[in-house]
């Protein structure tokens, strides 16, 4: 019994896409059903597909956008962050909830919301808006966007629940305040969040934060392999929807950058080589000595 609960916990770990790198995102996948009715539309209409209106290397100039995945592009990464929570939503598999994210229990203003604002889907621009004015108010990085939404997808698998309309807000603001705490070095307080949305109180904070953290079974921990593996997946979901990354040509200062950068990495390289031979060595020699001694 302790071998297939054992095995069945680390088979659950593997298709985890927030803890596992192999694992595919959900929100890639929950994108492709759109995107392949897209492109159907677009073959059936005769419509361009939109490549001609970008910009490819040749062999006088290199086109270069300013996102990697050390330091991304903030506003491009969040609006391809909200748009992962926009399909997350649109093509969610039922309304499984939680009252402490519901906002009709918890509502994050004082003004009445009229119910029928919870029958719809919200709008991709409407879910950017808000997590635009939180990453702003709080001058939180991009960084902290993508471990936003590897909480997020931590969180519904976890709990097994859906992000639906009456619970988006509150899901994304718990994300993000842990994120922001976890990622940054200079955390936002939960109390600088009721500065932000203003008819919030510091002890529903705490509370959803509380909640949010055992859901998560207090696992926070993003591993490298993760963390990039959802960035690549967000420029994905960007380039299958024409979201637009800054791209400009390579400039002789920027590659000489590049190059010195470049030549850097390399001399690490070199020195941890010469450091592991060196210790290697080292070893020898003393089992060498200590063969000597002993003789």
């Amino acid at each position: 019994h302790v071998f297939f609960s054992s095995f069945y916990t680390e088979l659950a770990l593997e298709s985890n896409p927030s803890d596992h790198p192999r694992a595919s995102t959900i929100f890639l996948n929950k994108s492709q059903t759109d995107v392949r009715e897209k492109k159907k539309n677009n073959y059936v209409n005769h419509v361009s597909p939109g490549h001609l209106t970008k910009k490819y290397s040749s062999c006088s100039t290199i086109f270069l956008d300013d996102s990697t995945v050390s330091q991304p592009n903030l506003r491009t990464t969040v609006q391809c962050v909200t748009l992962a929570i926009y399909y997350h939503i649109k093509n969610r598999d039922a309304n499984r909830s939680l009252d402490i994210f519901d906002e009709r229990s918890h509502p994050l203003t004082r003004e009445t919301v009229p119910e029928e604002y919870f029958r719809h889907d919200p709008e991709h621009k409407f879910i950017y808006r808000f997590v635009r004015t939180l990453f702003s108010a709080a001058q939180l990085t991009a960084e902290c966007a993508i471990v936003t939404l590897v909480y997020l997808e931590r969180l519904l698998t976890y709990a097994e629940i859906d992000i639906c309309p009456t619970n988006w807000k509150r899901i994304v603001l718990g994300a993000v305040l842990l994120a922001s705490k976890v990622w940054d070095d200079q955390a936002v307080w939960n109390v600088d969040y009721c500065q932000i949305l203003k008819d919030i109180t510091v002890e529903d904070m705490n509370e959803m934060e509380r909640h949010f953290l055992e859901l998560l079974q207090f696992n926070i921990n993003v591993p490298a392999s993760v963390y990039a593996k959802y960035y690549f997946d967000l420029r994905s979901l960007a380039d299958d929807n024409d979201l637009p990354f800054v791209f400009a040509p390579l400039s002789r200062e920027r590659a000489q950058n590049l190059e010195a950068i470049s030549r850097l990495c390399e001399d690490k390289d070199l020195c941890r080589a010469a450091l592991r031979r060196s210790l290697s060595a080292d070893n020898f020699i003393g089992v060498q000595r200590s063969k000597a001694i002993l003789s």
